[in-house]
């Protein structure tokens, strides 16, 4: 029988210092975390939005920032796009992209809609995107790839 002479045994295990049990810290996250702003959101829902469409992002990355409409019809879409990939047997590849600043209009004050241009190698794209306030945050009622 091999026994280890580093081995630690009972009588030899003890704490280094005493452990205290903190108190419980209450972390909130900050309204920044919370509710980005415009400008990063609509950049973020635009190159994500291309990227489902390419097949190298799940849907459900953006599910929580955009209404039921609009993941039914990303659904849609990436279904009849990943049909087509599988019939003419293309690999999913992340795109490459190159993403302007955002154009934001402010209808009313619980209403931005916006442009992106998003610049590919082989073309450049618009996303038009309109944000309703929900709640206490920022949600995509509408995003159209032009």
């Amino acid at each position: 029988m091999f026994t280890n002479a580093h081995s630690p045994t009972s009588a030899t295990l003890r704490a280094l210092h005493p452990v205290e049990a903190a108190p419980p810290r209450e972390v909130r996250p900050t309204a920044e975390l919370l509710n980005p702003s415009p400008d990063m959101l609509c950049s973020n829902l635009a190159r994500s939005v291309i990227e489902i469409l390419a097949g190298a992002r799940p849907l459900d990355q953006i599910g929580r920032w955009v209404s039921d409409s609009v993941y039914v019809n990303l659904l849609r879409r990436t279904t009849l796009v990943a049909r087509a990939r599988v019939t003419a047997t293309e690999e999913t590849l992340r795109p490459r992209m190159r993403i302007g600043d955002p154009l934001l209009g402010f209808p009313s004050e619980d209403v931005i809609e916006a442009v992106v241009m998003v610049h590919q190698p082989a073309r450049s794209r618009a996303v038009a995107i309109r944000l309703e306030r929900h709640r206490s945050r920022w949600r995509a009622t509408a995003i159209n790839v032009l």
